[in-house]
């Protein structure tokens, strides 16, 4: 198959190291306890800081998070038994576009742990389209997947997605699945009706 993969939340555990320091922001920097929904997913929403607040932990901790996050526990092992399967990997990531750094700090990584993909794309705006020129397998196992369970527009879902249709397809169903449990068995009207529900997963 070709792989295409983002690096943020599937080679890089980012969101790990982003939790840490949003935690020292809010009570080192901001000297309070602001977190209203650890539950989700994105720092905007799991905290009421102000916009202000919000630029300034960026300012100040964005780089730090890029230099110290790590890899996905297991990923190694992933890789090499793909790798060793003949799978093609496309890397399909942002990083670059805020900050090069961001970039260098990715490619450091990887050289550490003798990874080494077959395609790089840096500082994409648009991973749809970076996906549909590359005919990744990935996205169409997927996709395929939705279809099995009935989705009605799953091609549409992948459009306002494509971040998630990134995912290996075992860890792709775990989500899904996870947000199904979470929903009821109405899952699939509730999703298609308000596909928002998603970035819970992401």
């Amino acid at each position: 198959m070709k792989i295409g993969i983002d690096l943020d939340g599937v080679v890089i555990d980012s969101e790990t190291t982003f939790r840490t320091y949003e935690e020292i922001f809010d009570i080192d920097v901001l000297k309070g306890n602001n977190l209203v929904n650890k539950e989700e997913p994105k720092f905007q929403a799991r905290y009421n800081w102000t916009d202000k607040q919000e630029e300034e932990f960026i300012k100040k901790y964005f780089l730090t998070v890029s230099k110290e996050s790590n890899l996905m526990s297991g990923f190694i092992g992933v890789y090499n038994l793909l790798k060793k399967q003949g799978h093609e990997f496309v890397v399909i990531t942002a990083r670059g576009g805020f900050l090069e750094e961001m970039k260098d700090d990715a490619i450091r990584l990887l050289d550490e742990n003798n990874i080494k993909f077959d395609k790089y794309y840096w500082k994409v705006e648009d991973k749809l389209q970076v996906c549909q020129n590359e005919n990744i397998d990935i996205i169409e196992k997927n996709i395929r997947f939705l279809n099995d369970l009935k989705f009605e527009d799953a091609e549409g879902i992948f459009e306002m997605y494509p971040d998630l249709f990134m995912n290996f397809p075992k860890k792709f169903e775990e989500k899904i699945l996870k947000l199904k449990d979470q929903l009821g068995e109405n899952y699939v009207e509730i999703i298609e009706n308000d596909t928002s529900v998603l970035e819970n997963i992401i």
